[in-house]
């Protein structure tokens, strides 16, 4: 069972994501995982990698990200890329979405990978719960960011489990 491990605030610049959008019909057996296989067995993070470089002011600059957003009545987004600085040139075939700079709320889901998806409404919770509201966009949408960092997500310890850091815009209090 996967459990939130961690949360916390973490102050972002203006970030701009770089990626491709993907909808409900690109679920197979209801989820995006062979569409990630396409991306790695592709290359096409190779794409993305030289452009997204470090980041100041934001340690995870090097982590992929499965950026999310949900709105009722609306149709489910989900994206497959990596942040890069505000301002960043999209390369051809992509799409972007850009943040403000602020907070993101951050829950630390750990457990076994097949264990660690789909807890995004137990993170929102869990960082309520810590005083770390979620924001919303203003027409009431709320983005989710699945950020897989290495080695936190990329090598097991010795239980065979991993994290998954569920990131969301920090609503100011």
């Amino acid at each position: 069972m996967s459990e939130i491990v961690k949360t916390y605030r973490q102050p972002v610049p203006a970030l701009r994501f770089i990626g491709i959008r993907y909808g409900e019909a690109d679920r197979e057996n209801g989820s995006f995982a062979a569409k990630w296989g396409e991306w790695f067995s592709r290359g096409t993070f190779a794409a993305l990698e030289p452009i997204v470089g470090e980041i100041p002011g934001y340690p995870d600059s090097d982590a992929y990200v499965g950026l999310m957003r949900y709105r009722e009545g609306e149709p489910f987004e989900y994206w497959i890329g990596m942040y890069a600085a505000a301002g960043t040139p999209v390369p051809d075939g992509f799409a972007c979405v850009d943040f403000s700079a602020g907070e993101m709320a951050v829950a630390w889901v750990y457990g076994s990978e097949g264990e660690v998806y789909g807890r995004e409404e137990d993170a929102m919770h869990a960082l309520e719960e810590a005083g770390i509201p979620v924001a919303r966009t203003p027409d009431g949408a709320i983005w989710c960011a699945e950020r897989y960092v290495c080695p936190r997500f990329t090598t097991p310890d010795e239980k065979g489990c991993v994290i998954l850091d569920l990131c969301f815009p920090a609503q100011h209090i």
